[in-house]
């Protein structure tokens, strides 16, 4: 049996050419394992982007979360997105990335477009320290409010001791 070629190209998918038609540029990142279709937007574009998915059927962010690419990249900020409605087997989904510079992650909050993203998106900020500008009460959410760093970045350094308080 011969290996399967792993330099195949994928074919972009519906929500990629739609966007395309549309005018909105991209890159398409490819499919998933579970074949949802991955979208990288630059941080200015998000909500330009965010609004014309929303419109074209989006109304449910099922997910928004955050990971470190690795010491000295980039910070991703992610949205998976998936089309809600009571007449199909399976829901339509993509996933959008937003690639963020380690030293100044910001990004606009999508908040006042899924209210979803309201403790999404401050854990994100929490963890990883990403700013959802325009986000209405970003702050800590799992860390103390006077922590100082961002836990889950890959180049995170623990303090030495943590200071326990009493809960009462």
């Amino acid at each position: 049996m011969a290996p399967a070629d792993s330099g195949a190209v994928v074919e972009a998918g519906t929500v990629s050419k739609w966007l395309t038609q549309n005018g909105f540029e991209h890159e398409f990142l490819g499919l998933d394992a579970s074949s949802v279709e991955l979208i990288k937007v630059e941080p200015d574009l998000l909500i330009p982007f965010a609004t014309a998915l929303y419109a074209y059927g989006f109304n449910y962010l099922q997910c928004q979360g955050a990971y470190d690419a690795g010491p000295g990249q980039e910070l991703v900020s992610f949205y998976h997105l998936i089309k809600v409605s009571d007449d199909v087997d399976r829901p339509e989904e993509v996933r959008l990335k937003v690639f963020l510079p380690r030293d100044n992650p910001r990004v606009p909050s999508v908040y006042w477009i899924w209210k979803t993203a309201d403790w999404q998106e401050r854990e994100s900020f929490d963890m990883y320290g990403i700013i959802y500008e325009g986000h209405p009460n970003l702050k800590r959410l799992l860390m103390p409010e006077d922590w100082v760093g961002y836990p889950l970045r890959k180049d995170y350094i623990s303090p030495d001791f943590y200071e326990l308080q009493d809960a009462y």
